[in-house]
């Protein structure tokens, strides 16, 4: 079987390129596409077949770990259209943005300090439902408007916001030992 290494993620899963995506129909095109490469079945093939195998397996398993994964699906569709969302040289964010992640990181300390699971799981439960409203931000700013600007904004969030979130988890390990 031939394969293309020229085509996206999207491309690749035979799915239209949009940040709201039918998991359902990326996991059957994963296991497929798995079925085809999978290392196994080139096992008693030349070593350049067994390569070009792991090769492609190794591709598909990055593709679909990108696009099953709401935020990295955010930013590989930013690449595609030349967007470094996370250039390390884009620092800006908007202050209110700012003020309230450190009120998060507060609560969270205060949380871990007292030994306050409810108070943890509280600021847990504000978090994530932010995420959710920057998600379907991130659809209306992807799939409809285009608006790739405040995507990108949108995303610098998410990512930040992800940090939090492993704050919380690390607060949950102290607070279970």
């Amino acid at each position: 079987m031939q394969f293309d290494f020229n085509r996206n993620h999207f491309e690749l899963f035979d799915l239209v390129p949009h940040f709201e995506l039918d998991t359902a129909a990326l996991e059957a095109s994963y296991r497929q596409l798995q079925g085809q490469v999978h290392p196994d079945k080139f096992a008693h093939l030349s070593d350049a077949e067994k390569r070009a195998s792991m090769q492609w397996s190794t591709r598909v398993n990055e593709a679909y770990q990108t696009l099953k994964s709401p935020l990295n699906r955010a930013v590989y569709i930013l690449q595609l259209n030349g967007i470094n969302a996370l250039s390390e040289t884009n620092t800006q964010l908007p202050p209110a943005f700012l003020m309230q992640q450190i009120e998060w990181r507060e609560a969270i300390q205060e949380a871990q300090a007292a030994g306050n699971l409810a108070a943890l799981q509280q600021v847990e439960r504000e978090i994530a439902a932010q995420i959710k409203i920057w998600r379907e931000q991130l659809q209306t700013q992807l799939d409809q408007q285009q608006d790739l600007t405040a995507a990108t904004g949108t995303v610098r969030q998410l990512k930040f916001v992800d940090k939090v979130m492993a704050e919380i988890d690390d607060a949950y390990s102290v607070l279970d030992n």
